[in-house]
């Protein structure tokens, strides 16, 4: 480890002599770019990712010096990477320059890729405004490149965050939108189902009954299969439940459906929202009489 320090320090050492020194405008920065790289992987070996991070940004920076926009995008994304070991916010300021290079120089689909990380690194600091808003970008960008599964996986994560914040009609949206793009293609069509059920499940949520069974219809004429689904059959049983201000029936359509086909937290965690609320209306009923 320390040898590698060592090295890697020397490197850089050199790099900074070069760029310090007289020299061909061009030859020095490509020469320090050369000795910064081979700092970056020095540090990396040695598991010294702060160390690492700074040098891929200088690096990024000698590219930038000689007008090589790609391979700054490139470095900055390393640096990103050390970054996501040891400081999450570096490593979202690296991206952000990463994917506005990428960006200048039209490469859509890098530019997608490293927002949906930004979105994921948020994502796992809890920040859920701010991977929504990545997420978002993320996805625009990935379907104007035509990478369809990719993009409706960003578009879910909005949506699964905004039925979170109790953001149910935007999460609805997405939820049928991407059920209904995705009904006509072969690859697709077998999510629908879920993608529906999610739906529905926020539909749920906002406790409306009308709503809800006026949701149900329109997604079985969306989708003429979805009637025989257990997904279907879950969320009218549901629907009744809430009508009748039924907890036991509630709690045993979900208990049928999980038994077959486990819920994930998600669902898991809007269901029991509806449940309690479900809980609290048959509490005040019963102090009534």
């Amino acid at each position: 480890m320390g040898d590698h320090i060592a090295r890697g320090e020397d490197f850089e050492n050199k790099a900074e002599k070069k760029l310090g020194g007289w020299g061909l405008f061009g030859s020095k920065y490509e020469d320090a770019a050369d000795l910064f790289d081979k700092a970056g992987n020095c540090f990396k070996l040695a598991k010294s990712w702060d160390k690492a991070g700074a040098v891929y940004v200088k690096l990024a920076n000698c590219h930038l010096k000689l007008d090589s926009k790609h391979e700054a995008a490139n470095a900055y994304a390393d640096a990103a990477h050390c970054y996501k070991k040891s400081n999450i916010k570096e490593a979202i300021s690296c991206l952000e320059q990463s994917v506005n290079l990428f960006l200048d120089i039209g490469r859509l689909n890098l530019a997608a890729r490293y927002y949906k990380e930004i979105a994921e690194l948020y994502e796992q600091e809890q920040y859920l405004e701010q991977a929504i808003s990545y997420y978002e970008k993320a996805a625009d960008l990935f379907q104007s490149e035509d990478v369809t599964t990719t993009a409706n996986q960003c578009k879910q994560r909005v949506a699964q965050f905004s039925a979170q914040m109790e953001k149910y009609p935007r999460a609805i949206e997405i939820f049928e939108e991407i059920a209904r793009h995705s009904v006509n293609n072969n690859l697709l069509k077998y999510g629908v189902r879920g993608h529906l059920l999610n739906a529905g499940i926020c539909q749920l949520c906002k406790g409306d009954v009308v709503a809800i069974n006026n949701a149900l219809e329109r997604y079985q004429e969306l989708d003429p299969t979805f009637s025989g689904t257990r997904e279907c059959k879950l969320l009218v049983d549901l629907a009744a439940a809430i009508d009748e201000e039924d907890v036991a029936k509630f709690t045993d359509a979900v208990k049928e459906y999980d038994s077959m086909t486990q819920l994930d937290a998600w669902r898991t965690t809007l269901l029991l929202r509806v449940k309690e609320t479900l809980k609290a209306k048959e509490l005040e009923e019963d102090d009534l009489t």
